[in-house]
């Protein structure tokens, strides 16, 4: 099944590719590598479940907060490639989680990205990761999130 197609049947419209806030670009393409810069869980324009995991949001919130960066990498992906279809293999998944001290569910937050992309993509989507704990993230993000994938020609 198409990645659009398994995103439509999961209830997912893919919004606009947010854009950068800053001098960088939000997506990027070298040969067949294409890599997002990191991801907030923006909705309309706005970050949502804001906070730190562990202490103002669970490590189920976390997750959620997780799903929506990726949603917005996917749209990065789409936007800069024309067709997620083209998505041969998700590589890597780098995911920063802003952590109360003590914390160290990172792993469990970041499963609500890595469940989400296999969802979507199957055995395709199985990739690489880390999962690491910050003090503070921008814009008071629960998580931020960076894609890397391998598209076909």
């Amino acid at each position: 099944m198409a990645p659009k197609d398994r995103l439509a049947e999961l209830g997912i419209q893919l919004p606009d590719a947010p854009a950068s806030v800053a001098n960088y670009v939000p997506c990027i393409q070298t040969g067949n590598l294409v890599m997002t810069a990191g991801q907030l869980p923006f909705v309309a324009g706005q970050v949502v479940l804001p906070g730190k995991v562990g202490g103002e949001l669970t490590s189920e919130q976390g997750a959620e907060a997780a799903r929506i960066a990726v949603i917005n990498g996917l749209a990065q992906i789409d936007a800069l490639v024309g067709d997620l279809s083209r998505v041969v293999r998700v590589l890597r998944v780098e995911g920063f989680v802003q952590s109360e001290i003590g914390f160290q569910g990172q792993s469990v937050v970041m499963n609500g990205a890595s469940d989400f992309i296999v969802e979507v993509f199957g055995e395709a989507g199985r990739h690489t990761r880390t999962a690491i704990g910050v003090s503070e993230l921008p814009l008071n993000a629960a998580c931020q999130i960076s894609l890397f994938v391998e598209v076909s020609d």
